[in-house]
């Protein structure tokens, strides 16, 4: 069973690997076998990530970039090339989020948001996937959504309007890649504590998170390895792809 789940011989592009739930899903990818690049915007923490997995016995490089500066992606596409040849794998996980309620919200914290959780995956997939076809890889693309991506939740308007529209463009892309045999999925985390959503948890907020989540507790980060290694393992998940894999503690099931 466990050669279903082994990805010797991948790479990997994590794409804020350097983040809390991105770092543990890129240590997940190379506990399996992948060689893993973190890039992130900080390139401190990317090093961090990248160097917890070498300490484990795995192979993996820090690159910095900013998915909101595609001139930034297109470099660093030719420096993990030169450093890996190519890649299987592409783990989307960068985010921003604002509890800007929506009569407060401006056009530029609308666009900085959505540059990075939409516009910046969209386009950094289309380079990193036209490589994977250019070099004949087959693979999988996987998106990190939330669970405000299907209901949306209360103060993070603009968060929640980029994750329902990354939904969207993972089936899209489904659909358009798989000709190529590069599989398209994304994840919809529930409540995971990480940077950008400890500021908007207070006592009331939790108290209504975990009454709406049957598990009544919170994710951990590690919790999401599981569903990345499936998604990313060609032998598990071979004939899936357009799927919104929820890991959310039951929170997608329940209402009052």
């Amino acid at each position: 069973m466990s050669s279903l789940f082994d990805l010797s011989g991948k790479v990997a592009v994590a794409l804020g690997g350097n983040s809390t739930l991105g770092g543990a899903m890129a240590k997940g990818l190379a506990d399996h076998g992948a060689k893993v690049a973190i890039v992130g915007r900080n390139m401190q923490t990317a090093e961090e990530v990248a160097q917890t997995i070498k300490e484990s016995g795995g192979e993996a490089k820090a690159f910095q970039a900013d998915v909101s500066d595609l001139s930034s992606i297109d470099r660093v596409i030719g420096e993990i090339e030169a450093w890996s040849g190519g890649w299987d794998i592409l783990l989307n996980a960068p985010g921003m989020n604002s509890t800007t309620p929506y009569l407060e919200l401006d056009p530029e914290e609308w666009d900085q948001i959505m540059d990075v959780n939409l516009k910046g995956i969209v386009f950094a997939t289309q380079a990193f996937a036209k490589k994977m076809i250019e070099q004949g890889r087959s693979g999988s693309i996987i998106n990190i959504s939330s669970v405000s991506s299907t209901t949306p939740l209360s103060k993070v308007f603009t968060y929640s309007a980029s994750k329902a529209a990354i939904n969207s463009v993972t089936q899209y892309l489904a659909r358009e890649f798989a000709p190529y045999h590069i599989r398209v999925n994304a994840i919809i985390p529930g409540f995971f504590p990480a940077e950008q959503n400890r500021k908007i948890l207070s006592e009331d907020r939790v108290q209504s998170i975990m009454g709406h989540t049957p598990m009544k507790r919170f994710g951990d980060p590690e919790e999401l390895q599981g569903a990345t290694v499936y998604l990313a393992s060609d032998k598990a998940s071979g004939f899936v792809t357009g799927e919104l894999l929820r890991v959310d503690g039951g929170f997608g099931s329940m209402t009052i």
